[in-house]
């Protein structure tokens, strides 16, 4: 059975890249949310999306934005596409192409989310930054408030039974 899942993307044993661990941390305080992690690796990424019906994604980004910003892609059907090349991501092999190769196998959920969280420091040992840490609470609230909205139009719940 397909399922709806909260994939939070990255290191947190790598500065600013744990913001996407960072938010599935708050998400799983606030609610019993199918939460999967994984630092990156294209491949945990396309298991993920290949079980799921429904996705939403939280990596760290890296695009010149100021850190801490938090954008939001819809990558669904017919939704938004990430060029592989277009230094967004914080991993080099990762997330963009497994995206891509679902999306080439069939594989990919046709509900999906993207949340990213601009970085600053990626450095190895580094602590998450303030503006990192701000970016991981503002996507949190803004995930929940998504998964809210969803449960009122049509009744389908976001939440798992724990």
């Amino acid at each position: 059975m397909r399922r709806r899942i909260l994939l939070c993307v990255g290191n947190p044993d790598r500065g600013d890249d744990g913001a996407g661990p960072r938010v599935g941390a708050l998400l799983r305080e606030a609610a019993a949310l199918d939460i999967v992690e994984c630092r990156g690796d294209a491949s945990a990424i396309l298991a993920a999306l290949e079980e799921a019906a429904e996705a939403v994604i939280v990596d760290a980004a890296i695009s010149g934005a100021p850190a801490g910003t938090v954008r939001r892609f819809d990558l669904g059907d017919e939704g938004e596409l990430l060029p592989i090349d277009s230094g967004w991501s914080s991993h080099g092999f990762g997330l963009a192409e497994a995206i891509g190769l679902a999306r080439a196998l069939g594989a990919f959920p046709p509900v999906c989310v993207l949340f990213t969280i601009e970085g600053e420091s990626f450095a190895p040992g580094a602590p998450l930054s303030a503006a990192a840490q701000a970016g991981a609470a503002a996507a949190a609230e803004r995930i929940l408030a998504e998964f809210a909205a969803k449960e009122r139009s049509d009744g389908a719940s976001f939440f798992t039974a724990g």
